[in-house]
């Protein structure tokens, strides 16, 4: 490999020999491509005019006055697809045509990276196999049928807890033995290099659309920017735009599950140690035999034992934060946007709602945050109305 793919001491690639090639082969075809006029140009296109950037920066008046300080949402939710996942698929699908591929596979979580590779598959003509855990498909069933309906396979993953793990883990698996023809789009800002790399590159525009607005719309930059963080995608793409601002906090917010104490969450970076998973060295849950601990949210998309490499560096630095929002308080944070602006937010984004709702009490009114609405709360419906029956009576 030309570059290392190292944040600090984090990242790296630890790989099956197989693999190498497949991963050299995309290094080398991402630093050939990503600035090049003709790609570029054609990706801003499908950026404009396929998934529908650039995305509003909004106002949430009725919510603010709720929390009693500023808020402003970065509609990610409004893109096509309905979350911040066709940045990066349309990037890296993009670069798969440029290399000559004919196969996506993919893994998903929550569905939206899965439903984001099908539409690129269907947009570009893929041959498109998406891996989903079991546990997933049947609590994301309309995203499911979605991709479907785009053209792709979905192939379920029984292993393990049938999340999104055991999903990337088949994904890998079958990638080793079908590396000539087949691109893997992977999801989120881990996994082993290239990938974070790649992926905080195609969801950088999250981060760079957010300055300009904040300094069009407020004048001023926020003194806070929050995201949720599983994987970290979404994170990552907002977070770079302010990364050289050193008086706004980047704030991210993980699953906290049912509670740290009982060891149901999925809080790497809160409370996970260093180790390797999908060839890729970050905070990690693990026992004290090193073996990967299961995992519990209520958001598919969060429900991931390890977080990317570029986040475990923030961490160590300090330039960001990391904190946990448990499930009731997401729930409570979903209720109160919706009700308060009509908005259904994901529930990975509410996250980063309930965080600001459990530290409303110590911020001045004065204060502006704004977070990363990742994705809609279309397809979480069905998983409110099984822990809040009431919400939807």
């Amino acid at each position: 490999m030309k570059y290392k793919g190292k944040f600090g001491e984090y990242g790296g690639f630890y790989v099956p020999e197989v693999l190498m090639p497949a991963l050299e082969e995309l290094e080398e075809a991402f630093y050939k491509y990503y600035q090049d006029k003709e790609f570029v140009t054609q990706l801003n296109k499908l950026l404009g005019d396929y998934a529908g950037r650039p995305t509003p920066l909004y106002y949430a008046a009725r919510f603010s006055e709720r929390l009693g300080l500023k808020v402003f949402l970065k509609r990610e939710d409004l893109l096509h697809g309905g979350a911040h996942k066709v940045n990066n698929t349309l990037g890296q699908g993009l670069l798969a045509k440029f290399m000559g591929k004919t196969k996506l596979i993919a893994e998903t979580g929550a569905g939206q990276h899965g439903l984001a590779t099908a539409m690129i598959g269907a947009l570009f003509g893929f041959d498109t196999k998406i891996f989903m855990g079991t546990t997933d498909i049947e609590r994301q069933s309309v995203n499911v049928h979605k991709m479907k309906l785009c053209g792709a396979e979905v192939i379920p993953v029984e292993g393990g807890t049938g999340t999104l793990k055991d999903a990337i883990n088949d994904a890998l698996r079958y990638w080793t033995a079908n590396v000539t023809d087949t691109f893997y789009l992977f999801g989120s800002a881990c996994g082993p290099h290239p990938y974070p790399t790649v992926v905080r590159h195609f969801q950088s525009c999250i981060g760079k659309e957010t300055r300009r607005q904040c300094l069009e719309k407020i004048g001023s930059l926020p003194d806070m920017v929050v995201a949720c963080v599983g994987g970290g995608s979404n994170a990552i793409g907002i977070f770079s735009g302010f990364l050289g601002d050193k008086d706004v906090r980047l704030i991210g917010v993980e699953a906290g599950g049912e509670g740290i104490k009982t060891g149901k969450h999925a809080a790497s970076l809160v409370a996970g140690r260093i180790g390797v998973l999908h060839g890729s060295k970050a905070y990690l849950l693990q026992d004290e035999q090193g073996q990967v601990l299961e995992t519990e949210s209520v958001s598919a998309g969060l429900d991931y034992p390890a977080v990317g490499p570029e986040h475990c560096l923030l961490k160590d630095t300090g330039r960001a934060e990391y904190v946990e929002a448990d499930d009731d308080d997401v729930l409570d944070a979903f209720e109160l946007l919706s009700k308060s602006e009509g908005i259904l937010p994901a529930l990975e984004s509410a996250h980063a709602l309930a965080y600001l709702c459990s530290v409303k009490e110590s911020l001045s009114p004065d204060i502006t945050a704004v977070v990363n609405l990742s994705g809609r709360g279309d397809k979480d419906v069905g998983i409110v109305e099984k822990y809040r029956p009431v919400m939807t009576k």
